[in-house]
Parts: structure tokens; C-alpha cells; sequence
């Protein structure tokens, strides 16, 4: 899933969550969830992995050429998004296998 679509959908449903908060008269409090919500989202998407996750990252390594790209791009500190590019690369090569 590109970055650009995940983008897409929550901008689609802060502007669905907005409605909402317009039909129900309350839009202050809409608008404080939606922005907590927002950061508690890229709080987490950019947070570092835990040290388990760098040992499945050097199981993958090594393994296809554009994965290994990707961890090379994403070291020495992986975020989560970065994890699940890197795992997602990983599983298409080995399906097509």
C-alpha cells in the first residue's frame, strides 16, 4: 500500500468525520479527535521498531535486490512504515517464487 493512498483515505475520512461533526453540531470536538487522531497515527507510522523486528529484517536481507534496497534506505533506524515497505517487497518476491 503506497503512501500517497493512505494519505488518500484519511483525508477521506476526516472530511466524512467533519460532516459528521457539522450535522451533529459539534465540530470543535470532531476537530480535536480528528487532529489527535492524526498524531497519534504519525506517531506511531514514524516510531523505531523494536529490536525483534531488526532480527526479521536480517532474515529478509539478502535474500531479493529490491528488498535489500529498501532496508539499506531504511537503516540504521527503522520506522514502521519503513518495516512494512520492506516486508511488503519481501512476500511479493517470495510469492512469485
Amino acid at each position: 500500500m503506497s503512501l500517497a493512498l493512505l494519505l488518500g483515505i484519511g483525508i477521506v475520512i476526516t472530511v466524512i468525520f467533519h460532516f459528521i461533526g457539522v450535522y451533529a453540531g459539534a465540530k470543535k470536538i470532531v476537530w480535536t479527535a480528528i487532529i489527535l487522531i492524526w498524531a497519534g497515527v504519525i506517531s506511531v507510522a514514524t516510531s523505531e521498531v523494536k529490536p525483534k523486528a531488526y532480527d526479521e529484517i536480517k532474515k529478509m536481507q539478502g535474500k531479493y535486490e529490491e528488498t535489500d534496497k529498501l532496508i539499506e534506505e531504511a537503516m540504521p533506524e527503522v520506522s514502521l512504515y519503513e518495516l512494512i515497505k520492506i516486508k511488503n517487497s519481501y512476500l511479493e518476491h517470495k510469492n512469485k517464487k
